[in-house]
C-alpha cells in the first residue's frame, strides 16, 4: 500500500470517512511474515531482507513464534543511534546492513541492531484483514502489540490533525521524515496510492560543481553539487537529475564555459564516490570550476550531505559561489526518538 505526496498535513474531513495520522519513518519498508518459527521479511519490491537483520528474525520468533496461523505486519525496519536521551535514525547506519557477506552482516546486527516500528496489520489468527477498514487492523494490531517488546514496536496514531502537524517540525529533529495520513475506513490496497504523505521540503543555494553524462551518452544527466565549509573548503553534498532529454543537451552548452580543462584543452574529470547500491555504475563525472550557484529543493540533511537526491528549482546569477555555505541550512530541533517510539 503506497502513499500520494501532498503539500500540507490534510484536515480530517478531507477525505470520506475521516484520516489517521502516523509519523513518517525513514527506513526500509518490510513486509514480516510469521509462520511458526518461519520468518521473512520482504521489501516494498519484493527483495528479500531476512539474511540481513538476524536480530530482527530472532525477536519476530520469540514474540511471535509458534502459533498456529501466521501473523503478516507491515512496517518499516530502522536503524537509531546515539545516546540515550538524544537517540534519532540513522539511514547511514542502516544502509551499511545490507552487505553481501554473512560474517559481516553477523558483526554488524550485533553492533548496529535494527528496530521495526510496525504500522498494520494484513493477517493474524487464522484471518486475513486486508478488507477490513484501517481502524479495525490498527485495533487488532494495538491488540497484538501487547507481547511487543524492543526491538519491534508500533508506531503511534493521532485523530488530532494539529497534533499531527506538531509531529511534522518536533519528530524531524529525532530523523523522522513526515507525517502520513490514513483513511480510517478504507480496506488495505495494495500498490495503491490512497494514504497521504507530507515530508520536509526546503532550499538552498548550492554550487554545481560537476556533472555526469547522461547513460544515453548524451547531455548531462545529473549535476553534482556543493557547499563550502568553515574551512574554506568546497564539499560535494549531493545531486540534481530528472532534466529533460532537451534540457540534459542545453546544459552541455550552459556548463562548457565553467568545465575545468587540462593544459590541451581536455576536460578534466573526477572518479566519484561508490556505494554498495550502485557498484558497477560508473561514477566519473566532468568537474567544473566552482562558479555556477543554482537554488535546489530538499527534504532533509544526512550528516554534511542531502539526504536524497534534491530538485533544481532555478539558477542564481545573483549569488557568489563562495557565499555558499553549510550555514544556511535549516537545522531541526533535536528530539529524543525514544520518546516517538514509546506511545503514551
Amino acid at each position: 500500500m503506497l502513499a500520494k505526496a501532498v503539500a500540507t498535513v490534510p484536515e480530517p474531513d478531507s477525505v470520506q470517512g475521516g484520516l489517521r495520522y502516523e509519523p513518517k519513518w525513514d527506513g526500509f519498508r518490510g513486509i514480516v511474515t510469521i509462520d511458526g518459527d518461519d520468518v521473512e521479511i520482504g521489501s516494498r519490491g519484493a527483495k528479500p531482507l531476512t539474511r540481513y537483520f538476524p536480530e530482527l528474525v530472532e525477536a519476530f520468533r520469540a514474540q511471535f513464534g509458534g502459533r498456529d496461523h501466521p501473523v503478516v505486519l507491515d512496517g518499516e525496519v530502522v536503524l537509531r543511534s546515539g545516546e540515550p536521551g538524544s537517540e534519532r535514525l540513522d539511514w547511514e547506519a542502516l544502509s551499511q546492513r545490507i552487505h553481501p557477506a554473512a560474517s559481516r552482516i553477523a558483526k554488524l546486527s550485533s553492533e548496529t541492531p535494527a528496530q521495526f516500528v510496525a504500522f498494520d496489520l494484513l493477517a493474524v489468527d487464522g484471518s486475513e484483514l486486508l478488507d477490513l477498514p484501517f481502524d479495525e487492523r490498527r485495533d487488532r494490531l494495538e491488540r497484538l502489540a501487547t507481547g511487543m517488546a524492543d526491538p519491534l514496536f508500533v508506531t503511534r496514531t493521532t485523530l488530532d490533525v494539529d497534533l499531527a502537524r506538531e509531529w511534522l517540525t518536533t519528530f524531524e529533529g529525532a530523523g523522522l521524515d513526515g507525517v502520513v495520513a490514513k483513511p480510517r475506513t478504507n480496506p488495505y490496497e495494495p500498490n495503491k496510492r490512497s494514504m497521504l504523505k507530507v515530508k520536509h521540503h526546503r532550499t538552498a543555494d548550492v554550487v554545481a560543481i560537476g556533472y555526469r553524462v547522461h547513460k544515453s551518452g548524451t547531455g548531462v544527466g545529473s549535476l553534482l553539487v556543493g557547499l563550502y565549509g568553515e574551512d574554506g573548503e568546497i564539499r560535494q553534498v549531493g545531486g540534481v537529475s530528472a532534466f529533460s532529454d532537451k534540457r540534459r543537451v542545453e546544459l552541455v552548452d550552459e556548463l562548457d564555459p565553467v568545465v575545468l580543462r587540462d593544459a590541451d584543452g581536455r576536460p578534466v574529470t573526477g572518479d566519484g564516490e561508490r556505494s554498495r547500491f550502485s557498484s558497477g555504475r560508473d561514477t566519473s563525472f566532468v568537474r567544473l570550476a566552482p562558479a555556477r550557484v543554482l537554488e535546489v529543493r530538499y527534504d532533509q540533511m544526512e550528516g554534511d550531505r542531502f539526504r536524497h537526491t534534491v530538485q533544481f528549482e532555478r539558477w542564481r546569477p545573483d549569488r557568489e559561489a563562495r557565499s555558499c555555505g553549510f550555514d544556511q541550512l535549516e537545522v531541526p530541533a533535536a528530539y529524543d526518538l525514544q520518546d516517538v517510539l514509546m506511545s503514551d
